[in-house]
This record gives C-alpha cells, sequence and structure tokens, in this order.
C-alpha cells in the first residue's frame, strides 16, 4: 500500500466517525475539489506534509492524531 492509498483510506475512516462529507472536507481543509479526487481515486502518487496538515486541520484534529492510525505504521507502507 502506498502513503496515498494509506491517507485516502485514512480521510474515509475520519469521514465515517465524524458523519463528515467529503465536500464538508474540502471546505473546511482548503483542499480543492480536483485535488481531493486525485487522493480519494488513487491518481496522485504523492501526498505532501502540507496536504496531510491541512486534512487534518478540516477535521479539526491534530496531525498526531490523523496519523494515529495502524494504517501508517504497517510495514507494508511503500515510503518512496
Amino acid at each position: 500500500m502506498t502513503v496515498n492509498d494509506a491517507v485516502a483510506r485514512r480521510i474515509t475512516k475520519l469521514l465515517q466517525e465524524k458523519d463528515m462529507t467529503q465536500y464538508r472536507l474540502e471546505l473546511d481543509s482548503g483542499i480543492q475539489h480536483g485535488s481531493m479526487q486525485c487522493i480519494m481515486n488513487g491518481r496522485n502518487k504523492t501526498v505532501t506534509l502540507s496536504t496531510v496538515i491541512m486534512l487534518a486541520r478540516g477535521f479539526n484534529i491534530s496531525l498526531t492524531e490523523f496519523l494515529d492510525d495502524d494504517l501508517f505504521r504497517s510495514e507494508d507502507l511503500e515510503v518512496e
């Protein structure tokens, strides 16, 4: 699994936990719809730290909370 895949899965999980729409996250995070679609559809090969920070802010959580998931601790996570 790539880092982008892990981020997309984490977004999906947090959207469900917070009963939030992707559109609301886009508005709250400042991430454009096209960019979010690239992340969620796997077309984006690299997610920047800045983007992850924006996502965390959009969810109103800390960066640490966003990354505190088994997805990011997996030995199978491909780090380039």
